[in-house]
């Protein structure tokens, strides 16, 4: 018996060290928490990842592989808050519930992904790059996940691609999350990007509402240098009805739900004072070319997205805007960029098609941040 004991007990104190050592780093100094706190959160990304693949084979065989992205990020949530002290309360979550919709969050940062691992929705994927599809592992675990491919190639190649991804979610019944900023917009102020164009065409394309999922600033919590715990707000906005929209109307769908993300982020966030809005983050909306179009409306009821955006000179009816407007990144996740992990992703030069983020290179819930 005392053998048996000896035999379980040891193990046990050995894995205990890293662990205490680890603690006792984080509290230390505030630079050594930082990157303790990233290093667990990290190494738990991984870990989920792995969880993930084998998710994503056993998913697809049983028919729902639109699920995968649902359960591999509700497990990342639930482990990743206990490791890395991050809570997350979450306002409107019926409006979750909408199927087919195109969801879009704001996007600070790779710790995102701990938000969408606590709110993606059931048969839900996202958009992801054609050139991904044959990636060895990853290209394969997203097209068993029910993922999405967009043509970048061209204009015209893009524009049906974009029109495809709206009648794919018709026909499946499915929906999409996308990051319609393009890129992380990390700042102190709370503000986001203007946004690319290619979520609300897919949204016009399918005929789905557009649901506006907001997380609070963290930059009190989370930024080069600090890594803290806390409690965090989601808001998930009544969706907006696309119905009787087309692509004419795309700016104007565009600029009303920006400014009710804007709004709902002011909102949940703790207040700053900052003297002006930088000039970057100003969204003029483009008017609609066709007068008498009746005016964009937010369901009250239920409903419920990385970002693809058709390039200036499209076979498309509408101008669409080559903003390419970027926001700086941490630079610890830089460093941590050339991780392979399903959940993450290597950010890349911006483009016109706006799909140049984290999420981009495929995720478990999100697309894997680069």
């Amino acid at each position: 018996m005392a053998s048996l004991l000896s035999a379980i007990v040891k193990p046990l104190a050995y894995a205990s060290i890293p662990v205490f050592v680890l603690h006792t780093l984080a509290q230390s100094s505030p630079i050594a928490r930082y990157y303790v706190r990233l290093a667990v959160y990290i190494s738990t990304l991984g870990v989920c990842s792995a969880w993930g693949a084998i998710c994503a084979v056993g998913m697809s065989l049983i028919g729902r592989k639109l699920d995968v992205f649902f359960v591999a990020g509700r497990s990342f949530y639930a482990l990743a808050s206990r490791t890395i002290g991050i809570k997350l309360i979450v306002e409107g979550e019926e409006h979750l519930q909408t199927r087919p919709a195109v969801f879009v969050g704001n996007h600070q940062s790779m710790l995102d992904i701990l938000y969408l691992g606590r709110i993606f929705p059931r048969q839900t994927s996202i958009i992801a790059k054609k050139e991904l599809q044959w990636s060895p592992i990853l290209g394969q675990f997203m097209s068993l996940s029910g993922a999405v491919w967009i043509d970048r190639g061209n204009s015209a190649k893009a524009v049906r691609s974009m029109t495809a991804a709206g009648e794919t979610m018709r026909a499946k019944q499915m929906s999409l999350w996308l990051f319609p900023e393009g890129t992380r917009s990390m700042r102190e102020h709370h503000d986001m990007l203007p946004f690319k164009m290619g979520a609300f065409h897919i949204a016009i394309q399918a005929g789905a509402p557009v649901v506006p999922v907001v997380c609070e600033n963290y930059w009190r919590l989370y930024r080069k240098g600090v890594f803290e715990t806390g409690t965090l707000k989601l808001r998930v906005l009544p969706p907006v009805s696309t119905e009787g929209l087309t692509t004419a109307d795309v700016h104007i769908l565009a600029a009303r739900v920006h400014d009710q993300m804007v709004d709902a982020l002011r909102e949940i966030s703790i207040p700053v004072s900052l003297p002006n809005e930088p000039e970057e983050f100003k969204f003029t909306p483009v008017p609609s070319n066709e007068p008498g179009k009746p005016p964009i409306s937010s369901e009250t009821t239920s409903a419920l997205p990385v970002e693809p955006e058709i390039p200036h000179g499209s076979e498309s009816s509408d101008p669409l805007s080559r903003s390419e407007s970027r926001a700086s990144t941490q630079a610890s996740e830089e460093a941590l960029s050339s991780s392979t992990s399903i959940l993450g992703g290597r950010t890349r030069s911006g483009s016109e098609y706006g799909t140049e983020t984290e999420e981009d290179d495929g995720m478990v819930l999100v697309g894997r941040p680069k």
